[in-house]
């Protein structure tokens, strides 16, 4: 709970002054619209979210499970572009804010540099171990909300003793607007600026897999414990800050270069525990919103390994942590000069990318619902969908900002998938017994003919062709059908079927990719029997760049040059590869 706290508590630092200069007076029960919205909506939403991603996979693996082919490749790479932009956004978003607390301004000259060197920290505790990473947060989380309570209490009390703070806070709230439901109304629509801290909730799901569990029911119970233990705690928290910032702080104060701008909770520390206490909250709170971005972090390392080198779309050194932690890092850096290290520039991005990955996992989860739990989730979409839309339509910067994340995902994989698509993808090789009594009978002289071939072809006039074009006469020959089913999957095992047809033997497979199929299927025969293959093809018609696009696409196409370049990369001694015929 406090590694994903770290990234769901410490936006106590930041949110009662963002819901300040968004809401005014009225921050208070736009509050309260929000802690709604979480508790009847964002928590039974990522309850179910967590009963079907055990893994840690999150809501993209909600879509990823409703759409197949590259059309689910792409929208999952959609979705990783705007939980990267959530991610990421928090790192650098919350480090500039506890630069804010360090330099008690907004508008210091060392505000980047010290930004700067908060990231690189960051990254060094990473670079150390993740488990030093989860003892740091457990030890910031319970400081930051001790302290906090003392400092939203004192403040309470002082709303209580001191006069007229309610009094003068309830006639701001009238001269904003008098009529109640228009109060609500503008609550609802201010609620978007306010919707920041939600992205805990993918953060909390992310990190399912470090719960210790005997098995997944179990795992799946303390999650959503987890995640509903936590939306109370800050629900708690939201509302009485909420009231306590408005009530006490001069509006003044929250605006550029003010004392209380992002960090409001600070300067009441400051106002009414005085200096001592005051600046011990200041280093608590730099701590928590610095660790932040372990949060952050650690999502990211959950997400990214699991998806992109899965797809072939980036190298297998991505599955890493200390080669990822440096990518992250940079990214991280660059995202930082480009807003200047400004929390309120870096706010809309961050919304926009926490509000398109909870309404992903709400799509999904009315999707995979029935009954009363579907219409619960589509209300649900239904709100966050709208949220998320007004978001857009009044920081538009958010989209933006998400658009380059979502450009550099899909480049850099379309990229490493082109690149990849040569490798051999072995996971391994399954023979029917039927295929193993074929391959027995053909396997006991020193030559075996292979001959690829597409499904619902006339082999017999193929194997005769192949054997007029190459001079074949006594050597056994085989059939490989294969058949391309799914060309999006990168890697998967191969499932052999012996059947025959026309009194000719026939192997079966339906795989991603013709030529990686026939390289990995001869060389499993090799190593299961001694022989080495001679693999037989015929020309292909079509125009060579097209059908290298086909291939790449569509997992056929060029299939024997294709297959000889695998072969060639796994196997650089000519000698020891099968050996490829083209006639």
């Amino acid at each position: 709970m406090c590694l994903s706290g770290v990234d769901y508590f410490s936006t106590l630092g930041y949110q009662p002054g963002i819901a300040i200069l968004a809401a005014g007076a009225l921050a208070p029960v736009a509050t309260v619209v929000l802690v709604l919205v979480t508790l009847f909506g964002a928590v039974p939403v990522y309850r179910k979210v967590a009963g079907h991603s055990p893994h840690g996979l999150g809501s993209i693996a909600l879509m990823e499970r409703l759409v197949s082919g590259w059309a689910g490749k792409l929208l999952v790479l959609l979705l990783l572009g705007f939980a990267m932009t959530d991610f990421m956004i928090t790192i650098t978003l919350s480090s500039a804010d506890a630069a804010t607390h360090i330099l008690h301004s907004t508008e210091s000259p060392l505000l980047i540099p010290v930004t700067l060197g908060l990231i690189l920290a960051l990254a060094a505790v990473f670079f150390r171990g993740f488990r030093e990473a989860v003892g740091v947060a457990v030890v910031l989380v319970a400081a930051y909300l001790s302290l906090s309570a003392v400092v939203i209490g004192v403040g309470l009390r002082q709303l209580v003793t001191g006069p007229g703070h309610v009094t003068d806070w309830w006639h701001g709230l009238l001269a904003q607007q008098s009529n109640p439901w228009l109060l609500l109304a503008l609550a609802v629509i201010v609620f978007p600026k306010l919707a920041l801290g939600l992205s805990g909730f993918e953060t909390g799901v992310s990190v399912m897999p470090l719960i210790r569990a005997t098995d997944l029911a179990t795992r799946i119970r303390d999650a959503r414990r987890l995640l509903l233990t936590s939306a109370l705690i800050m629900c708690t928290f939201l509302i009485t800050s909420s009231v306590v910032v408005a009530m006490l702080i001069p509006a003044a104060e929250f605006g550029p270069g003010g004392t209380a701008d992002g960090r409001a909770l600070a300067w009441l520390a400051h106002e009414y525990l005085g200096q001592w206490f005051g600046t011990v909250y200041d280093w608590v709170t730099v701590g928590i919103l610095w660790f932040a971005g372990a949060s952050a972090m650690a999502g990211l390392l959950a997400l990214l390994p699991r998806y992109l080198p899965r797809f072939g779309m980036a190298p297998e050194w991505a599955r890493r942590s200390r080669p990822m932690v440096t990518v992250l890092t940079v990214i991280a850096v660059l995202i930082t000069l480009a807003f200047g290290a400004s929390v309120d520039a870096q706010s809309g991005a961050y919304a926009t990318g926490v509000l398109v990955v909870l309404v992903s996992g709400a799509v999904g989860v009315t999707l995979l619902s029935h009954g009363r739990e579907r219409i619960l989730a589509a209300v649900t979409t239904a709100v966050l969908s709208a949220t998320l839309a007004a978001n857009i339509i009044e920081r538009p910067d958010g989209v933006r900002v998400a658009a380059f994340f979502i450009i550099g995902v899909t480049a850099t994989s379309i990229i490493s998938r082109a690149w990849r698509s040569f490798e051999l993808r072995d996971v391994g090789v399954i023979f029917d017994p039927a295929a193993e009594h074929i391959l027995a009978a053909h396997t006991t002289g020193t030559r075996l003919a292979l001959v690829p071939a597409a499904p619902g072809g006339d082999l017999a006039l193929k194997s005769r062709r192949i054997r007029q074009s190459n001079h074949l006469q006594d050597e056994s020959l085989l059939i490989l059908e294969i058949e391309v089913a799914d060309p999006s999957v990168f890697a998967e095992k191969l499932r052999v079927r012996g059947t025959s047809h026309d009194e000719l033997s026939v192997l079966n497979v339906s795989a991603a990719s013709v030529p990686n199929a026939v390289a990995v299927i001869a060389l499993e025969i090799r190593d299961l029997t001694g022989v080495t293959p001679d693999i037989y093809f015929e020309w292909a018609p079509g125009n060579p760049l097209r059908d290298m696009l086909r291939f790449l696409a569509l997992g056929r196409g060029q299939n024997a040059t294709v297959t000889r370049e695998i072969l060639r990369r796994h196997i650089p001694e000519e000698r020891d590869r099968p050996t490829i015929h083209v006639s």
